[in-house]
């Protein structure tokens, strides 16, 4: 058995193991591609609720970019919970200096329990720095009406959002949509002009912590591999889907995701 790629996570760490670096690592793991890491926050959290932030020094974000960009034949690279305007022009600079081409953003801005992960100035420098450098960018709906100035509530705005989006740089959009309500969830994926709608029964549970991570991680995975883009995004759809479907309940609060389940596309690879 051999590794399909190596892929790179710069984000926050989750200490309760659902989320951030830990999902990252794992979802890396599970599509049998090697992952590296900088680490850009600490958490003190739980399945209750995120209880503490360390922002790591700007500095050492930098510097443990440097260490992997140099070294390792990083085939793409996503970027989860970045708190701090300076963070991200840390991250960004890195980015452009070792010109990576396969970047995936997850905009993280709230943790499940409703605990704000972005601070200041933030998302102003997500859109004007980290975005223009983006492969592909996977908000939710919240997210995307941040990162928009607009109300979504429909498939149609949905597309309009995605549009606007791309329009700040990123080559694709993956808007997630099951914050919109329905028995049916519709997820959006704009790419070179066109749109590919997803949709699915909904899963009803609250147990879906680190689904944001995930998704972005298998699609940063995927292209490290050398999947095809859209090949990507389905395969990292359907990886989540699957990982919600073996969610883990370990605490008292909501469940995560769950990283132990067959993958059909691996079970013939070496």
């Amino acid at each position: 058995m051999t590794y399909r790629g190596i892929a790179m996570t710069i984000a926050g760490s989750d200490s309760g193991g659902g989320a951030g670096i830990e999902a990252d690592l794992a979802t890396f793991l599970h599509l049998k591609v090697f992952g590296t890491a900088a680490l850009a926050a600490v958490t003190a959290q739980n399945s209750l609720g995120v209880h503490k932030v360390f922002d790591i020094p700007c500095e050492m974000v930098g510097a443990q970019i440097k260490a992997i960009l140099t070294d390792f034949s990083v085939g793409a690279v996503k970027t989860g919970m970045l708190s701090r305007e300076e963070t991200i022009s840390e991250v960004a600079e890195g980015i452009k200096t070792y010109r990576v081409t396969k970047l995936v953003v997850d905009p993280v801005m709230v943790a499940q329990s409703g605990d704000p992960l972005m601070f200041g100035g933030a998302v102003n420098a997500m859109i004007g720095e980290l975005l223009p450098l983006a492969f592909i960018v996977t908000p939710n709906i919240p997210e995307a009406e941040k990162l928009t100035g607009m109300k979504i509530t429909s498939l149609d705005e949905m597309k309009e959002a995605a549009k606007v989006i791309a329009e700040l740089g990123p080559k694709g959009v993956f808007v997630k949509g099951g914050h919109l309500e329905g028995e049916r969830v519709t997820d959006l994926f704009y790419y070179e002009g066109k749109f590919h709608v997803f949709e699915h029964e909904r899963i009803h549970t609250n147990d879906h912590h680190g689904t944001g991570c995930t998704l972005s991680a298998a699609i940063a995975a995927e292209l490290a591999a050398g999947t095809d883009t859209l090949e990507a995004v389905k395969r990292a759809k359907d990886y989540t889907r699957l990982a919600i479907q073996h969610r883990f309940k370990g605490g008292k609060g909501y469940g995560c995701v769950g990283h132990i389940f067959k993958v059909d596309w691996l079970e013939n690879s070496d």
